[in-house]
């Protein structure tokens, strides 16, 4: 299911996920972007791997005016450009995250949050290693996914989700330990922290771990 994102859950289907999140997702949601925001300096030129409409970039304006993001559905992406954001200051492009079509060192920061790497579909080491490329010597990559004791939380937001037919209808049998599976083949997987050790492990990078708001577990690499 690596393009459900690109062609089921897109566009104002994607933002309508948002819209219906409780105060406690809600609150996840901008702790994310606050993590993020404190790390970019004025003047950064800084991407968003799987971007979709433009929903965080559209928070971070104030902090730089160089703001690029990448995303594979076009749907979103003409969404968040028509209808969405609120400056002409994110610039979207319509690009593979395993393959971003950037020189190398080009960005001050990389971040992929949300958990977009269980989004992506792809080798979780093949997308840190593009992403590396791609950011100067002493930028950073932040990636992001679910903190374990974030649970029962995020299983309310996706039952939300599948009871608006944005989702499939969950099942149960196979909803645990971090996946979420709905019955027409979506999956949502997430990385813990010990599980961002043993793929960071693998990298050969300077890292750290951080848990916010019990909710997420960020990881910040120096390239």
């Amino acid at each position: 299911m690596t393009r459900y994102y690109s062609d089921s859950l897109s566009g104002n289907r994607l933002k309508l996920c948002y819209d219906l999140a409780p105060p406690r997702v809600r609150r996840y949601l901008n702790e994310e972007i606050n993590f993020v925001r404190e790390r970019i300096r004025p003047g950064d030129l800084v991407l968003e791997l799987g971007c979709g409409y433009g929903r965080v970039l559209n928070e971070l304006t104030s902090e730089t005016d160089f703001l690029i993001g990448i995303d594979n559905s076009v749907m979103s992406l003409q969404f968040g450009r028509k209808t969405y954001l609120k400056s002409n200051k994110p610039v979207l492009f319509c690009m593979d995250a395993k393959k971003p079509g950037f020189h190398e060192n080009k960005f001050d920061l990389v971040f992929c949050i949300q958990n977009g790497m269980s989004a992506f579909g792809i080798k979780p080491t093949l997308l840190i290693h593009e992403a590396l490329r791609v950011i100067k010597p002493e930028g950073k990559l932040l990636l992001s996914s679910y903190s374990d004791k974030f649970w029962d939380a995020r299983l309310k937001w996706f039952q939300i989700q599948a009871s608006h037919g944005l989702i499939g209808e969950i099942d149960y049998n196979l909803t645990k330990e971090g996946i979420i599976t709905c019955k027409d083949g979506f999956k949502a997987t997430s990385f813990n922290h010990s599980q961002f050790e043993k793929l960071l492990s693998e990298i050969g990078k300077e890292y750290k771990i951080f848990e916010i708001d019990e909710s997420s577990i960020f990881c910040e690499i120096v390239a």
